[in-house]
């Protein structure tokens, strides 16, 4: 399952309400902890133990993570969609913090080129010191690569993988997405079987369940496929940069739990802007554009962020003022799915489908995404 923690919801500059672009997923696996009991797990899984993914890092997304119980030492990796300020100008006060804070484990840099050369920059002129590696993939370069191998691998354990792909979009500078694809698998043990087939419980259910085939005092052989089922949990939430053309994501959102798109005005401002400088295209989509999207792809699940300031906080489609009761109408008159507004520190939870070896299909919950409240600690 994943967690999305908002951390900025505003586009081009903050606001009072809202800070500029980042979001927190952490990568939580509910059986990475707990004491197995038959084919159940108990699970309190400790929060020092969650490593997230932190995609865009806009001016002040520190400060932000104050508010949090997110902590730098557990950041797995920082995914950058392009190289915009509200997109990228904290990343170098956060990783100074984390050095500060004593992180001494690499950490892993997706990004355009353009971000290599504003860190370099920027360690030469401030005299930046960074007290671990700071392993740096450049998107040009995944991209360029032959084949299917826009994705990279992020191992979280044995038994719990990261895949991050990247999906080109269209902006004023080249921007992108995010596919992040959460991987959990585990052996369940079948004790029913074991106690029907009068095998008691010894040190041979722990063999049987790590997949060694077993051999008892009696000289029986037991073979862990016959008493284990494989399952896995597929989590995938596509996480996009700013982008006009929501149809690029076509590919991408296929199997998608979520899609998390920009929103920066309704249609109508949109086509007035169009209207009054003709030259000039901000190259960002509507409400209403993302849900007609969403709902040509069959999309159960959108949330909408990156707004644009004139849009105040509250909910009232009565009042003259702009707010988010106008982008939430603009999209809702094209789409029928599940549609959230983000606000910063807003959290949501996604629980992605299971299969195993008896169900292939796998199973899913009617409403995978969940809002579970702001994240604020204070």
């Amino acid at each position: 399952m994943l967690k999305l923690t908002f951390l900025g919801t505003s586009a081009g500059v903050p606001t009072k309400q809202r800070n500029v672009t980042a979001l927190a997923i952490e990568c939580m696996n509910p059986h990475s902890s707990g004491v197995q009991q038959g084919s159940r797990q108990q699970n309190n899984q400790s929060k020092k133990s969650r490593p997230w993914v932190l995609i865009d890092c806009g001016e002040g997304t520190q400060q932000q993570l104050l508010h949090t119980k997110l902590s730098l030492h557990q950041l797995a990796a920082i995914c950058i969609t392009h190289v915009h300020g509200d997109h990228c100008y904290g990343l170098p006060g956060l990783l100074a913090s984390a050095a500060m804070s004593g992180r001494r484990e690499p950490l892993t840099l997706i990004a355009p080129k353009a971000i290599a050369t504003l860190l370099d920059a920027i360690i030469v002129t401030t005299e930046l010191y960074l007290p671990f590696a700071l392993n740096f993939v450049a998107i040009e370069e995944v991209l360029a690569e032959q084949g299917d191998t826009n994705k990279v691998n992020i191992s979280l354990s044995d038994q719990h993988q990261l895949d991050i792909d990247i999906t080109p979009l269209s902006h004023r500078v080249a921007s992108h997405a995010f596919g992040i694809t959460q991987t959990i698998s585990r052996r369940i043990l079948n004790t029913d079987k074991l106690v029907a087939d009068g095998i008691p419980a010894s040190a041979l259910w722990g063999k049987l369940q790590q997949g060694e085939d077993v051999t008892t005092e009696g000289n029986r052989q037991l073979r862990s496929v016959d008493y284990v089922d494989n399952e896995i949990q597929r989590t995938r939430v596509v996480v996009a940069g700013d982008n006009d053309t929501p149809n690029l994501l076509s590919k991408a959102v296929i199997n998608a739990d979520l899609l998390v798109h920009e929103a920066t005005y309704t249609h109508e401002v949109l086509t007035k802007i169009h209207a009054k400088n003709p030259d000039y295209d901000p190259m960002h989509s509507s409400a209403h554009v993302v849900g007609t999207f969403a709902q040509k792809m069959n999309l159960k699940n959108i949330i909408l962020t990156h707004f644009s300031a004139r849009y105040q906080g509250f909910d009232n489609p009565n009042s003259k003022t702009p707010n988010m009761a106008h982008i939430r109408l603009d999209a809702e008159s094209v789409y029928e799915g599940n549609l959230w507004l983000a606000a910063d520190f807003d959290q949501y939870m996604v629980d992605g489908a299971i299969e195993s070896a008896s169900n292939q299909e796998g199973s899913q919950k009617d409403n995978c995404v969940q809002y579970i409240g702001s994240a604020r600690s204070d």
